[in-house]
């Protein structure tokens, strides 16, 4: 009976299908007919209108109308019919409702694609002995169509996970392939080695390979960086090696500088010096700590030699202008050597001066051609007067012979007592002085036997 006590019409009761047209109750549209890419049907609310889809007959049998004619779904004794009618209808709404929400859930793409296939089946199975009263032919349908859609989600979601898969190990391979560079060409020791720790958390981050797959990355990867390791150690214990042995040297080096430091032969340790650096270059990084610490010992060595140098040339600089002056006085005077008026006074007082000249000592580098030129000028002037003379006086000549010979022998004399004393100085003043009085033997003689 109806909620009014009238009975039913048997017929079906139409209702509005998704595409507008005019659907009876018992008559089933599956998605398969149409592109199941088209929006799922809509199921109306069964609590609207209850006996539209139901009845409750006399005895209470609860019966709901289906493509195949009416299905008792229950027995309602506890008051009127239309309340279990609508206490049926309720049932099927929160059926209808757990549809949208599965469906809503397979529209945003959220949650597991799988449970949302067994929600769907489990749904479309239940229909066919539910005790509700609506729809149930738009709502097996609407179920048929979930379980396309939430397969499709399946499928997509496997082909999701292929692609993330490959994407996975292609990113791992790459990683591979770099570790393995790097441990066979890298030489940039730090940026390698930070390069290395990052691409281990890269390859943490990354996700969804197989197991099988992963371990094989793995074991090349690990392998990779064992290798820049082994390599990178080989490296430093070779460099530290290397190190140890420049740190020995340097420490010869360095002591032979300290030794060197107190020498007065300025030239030849300069020079000894110059060397030394180049083989310091030469020798390598020693530790750091040690190097920097040899080096400033080489340094103060060095610079104590070149103090002491500069201190002794500027005093003999010093000594060497005041030698100069001397002997500009000295000139002064011997430019005033008048051989024509008394030639004997004026070889005398040469000799006086030639004396003097070489007691005086050095000047400096740049002042002795101007110097020994003025010198050379009064004894060449002095010369040619004896020249003359000696050509005037020749009954004189072997008397000259003999004196001049006389001050060739107590030259050299003079010379050779002083080289065995060791003093070079004087040495080469008396060689210097036997030299010039050989020239006038030498000028005498040939006058003599030109007579």
């Amino acid at each position: 009976m109806t909620e009014h006590g009238t009975t039913p019409e048997t017929t079906a009761p139409e209702t509005t299908d998704r595409d507008g047209g005019v659907q009876q109750a018992g008559e089933q549209r599956s998605p398969a007919q149409g592109d199941t890419a088209q929006p799922a049907p809509h199921v109306p609310v069964a609590s609207d209108n209850p006996g539209r889809w139901g009845r409750v007959d006399a005895d209470g049998t609860v019966y709901v109308r289906t493509a195949e004619g009416e299905r008792a779904v229950g027995s309602w004794q506890a008051g009127e019919p239309a309340e279990g009618l609508a206490h049926y209808a309720r049932r099927f709404d929160d059926i209808r409702t757990e549809a949208e929400l599965l469906q809503a859930r397979l529209a945003s793409g959220a949650g597991d694609p799988k449970q949302a296939l067994n929600s769907a089946k489990h749904l479309r199975d239940s229909l066919a002995d539910a005790s509700v009263v609506g729809d149930l032919v738009t709502l097996a349908a609407k179920a048929d169509y979930l379980v396309i859609r939430a397969e499709e989600a399946v499928e997509a979601a496997k082909v999701a996970r292929d692609h993330a898969r490959a994407e996975a190990v292609a990113r791992k391979q790459a990683l591979v392939e770099e570790a393995e560079r790097i441990a066979a060409e890298a030489t940039q020791w730090k940026a390698a080695g930070d390069r290395l720790r990052g691409m281990l958390d890269e390859w943490k981050a990354v996700r969804g390979v197989d197991r099988k797959t992963d371990e094989q990355l793995w074991k090349r990867f690990s392998r990779a960086r064992d290798a820049f390791n082994r390599r990178r150690g080989s490296h430093f214990a070779e460099l530290d090696r290397q190190r140890l042995a420049a740190r020995a040297r340097k420490q010869e080096i360095v002591a032979e500088a300290e030794e060197l430091a107190e020498s007065s032969e300025w030239g030849p340790t300069a020079g000894r010096y110059k060397e030394l650096m180049v083989e310091w270059k030469a020798a390598g990084r020693a530790p750091k700590d040690a190097d920097d610490a040899l080096w400033q010992q080489f340094r103060a060595a060095q610079d104590r030699f070149f103090a002491r140098r500069s201190e002794a040339f500027s005093e003999r600089d010093a000594e060497f202008s005041e030698n100069a002056k001397l002997k500009e006085e000295l000139l002064a005077e011997a430019e005033h050597i008048d051989p024509r008026t008394d030639l004997e006074a004026a070889r005398a007082h040469l000799y006086r001066v030639q004396e003097r000249w070489e007691q005086i000592g050095r000047v400096p580098r740049e002042r002795i051609r101007e110097l020994e030129g003025r010198l050379r000028a009064v004894e060449e002037k002095v010369r040619s007067a004896v020249d003359a003379h000696w050509r005037r006086t020749d009954p004189e000549a072997e008397a000259r012979v003999a004196q001049f010979r006389e001050r060739v022998e107590q030259f050299e004399s003079q010379a050779a007592k002083a080289r065995a004393a060791g003093d070079r100085r004087r040495a080469e003043q008396a060689e210097a002085q036997a030299a010039q009085w050989r020239e006038w033997l030498a000028a005498a003689e040939a006058a003599v036997s030109s007579r």
